[in-house]
């Protein structure tokens, strides 16, 4: 009688394998990466459009404090931006808001730092203290 051919993978195989799977990691993380962050950032560019379009409703004079779920991006779970409404000055055409990265999420290091957005339509980016802030159009460009 013969014997069956063994079928197990062979050493050549298995460094075939990993060669590709390591090929595939290093290009795959960094993309996934990426996505990860633009996709915080237009959460982000949409809670301040959410909440704009808030205060431009509110009757008060005096800038509104914005309820549970306007006041953070993402809008459920747990809050990678935090949402504040600041007051009116000479520049913001009546009110702005911001959107300041959470202390321990994963934006908290973000070169695009904290959102802008006052009553102008004006949008805009500030550093945090450790980064210079890339153009505006970088941050909240969406395509």
């Amino acid at each position: 009688m013969m014997k069956p051919p063994p079928s197990a993978f062979t050493l050549l195989e298995l460094v075939i394998t990993l060669a590709i799977a390591a090929t595939l990691a290093v290009f795959a993380v960094p993309s996934y990466q990426r996505h990860v962050v633009r996709s915080h950032r237009i959460d982000a560019a949409s809670a301040l459009y959410r909440a704009a379009q808030f205060v431009e409703g509110a009757t008060s004079d005096s800038a509104p404090a914005l309820p549970p779920g306007l006041d953070q991006a993402p809008q459920y779970g747990a809050p990678v931006y935090r949402l504040h409404v600041l007051p009116a000055d000479q520049a913001n055409g009546g009110y702005a808001i911001e959107a300041v990265p959470s202390e321990t999420g994963p934006m908290h290091d973000d070169p695009c730092g904290i959102f802008t957005l006052d009553a102008t339509g004006q949008r805009g980016n500030r550093s945090g203290a450790n980064s210079v802030t890339p153009a505006s159009g970088e941050c909240w460009n969406t395509s």
